[in-house]
């Protein structure tokens, strides 16, 4: 009976620790989630996979240097129920990313939105972590 307690103990505890690092990871500490930043320019890839899709895009400042943006979305799987697909972007379609930029001034974002040049608008479903 006491070796069946430890073996739970010892898998509940190893749950707790894998379910905190996986919250570690998808957390947003590194971004600055009390301002939105909104920049625009064409996509250069588009990765539609887990644990996040990534865009990367590129944008030209004020002096005409051209600047490369990666911007975090969400799961593929909340993506899809928000209505995005594999085929929606490609390199060289122009878009409006709009997202909370990365504390450290890097070119990098949590996306919230996309604007396409067709006027569509698409969101990032992202849960309760996203509700800022």
């Amino acid at each position: 009976m006491a070796r069946k307690f430890r073996v739970g103990w010892a898998l509940g505890a190893a749950v707790c620790v894998i379910g905190g690092a996986a919250g570690a990871h998808h957390g947003t500490a590194a971004y600055d989630m009390s301002k939105l930043v909104t920049v625009g320019g064409p996509v250069t890839d588009f990765e539609f996979i887990n644990p996040h899709s990534e865009v990367y895009f590129e944008v030209k400042d004020r002096a005409g240097k051209v600047e490369k943006w990666e911007a975090e979305a969400g799961s593929v799987t909340g993506m899809v129920r928000a209505g995005w697909k594999k085929s929606l972007l490609k390199p060289g379609d122009r878009a409006t990313f709009t997202g909370n930029q990365s504390k450290n001034g890097s070119y990098t974002m949590r996306l919230r939105t996309i604007m396409l040049v067709n006027g569509q608008k698409l969101e990032i479903e992202r849960g309760e972590d996203y509700a800022n």
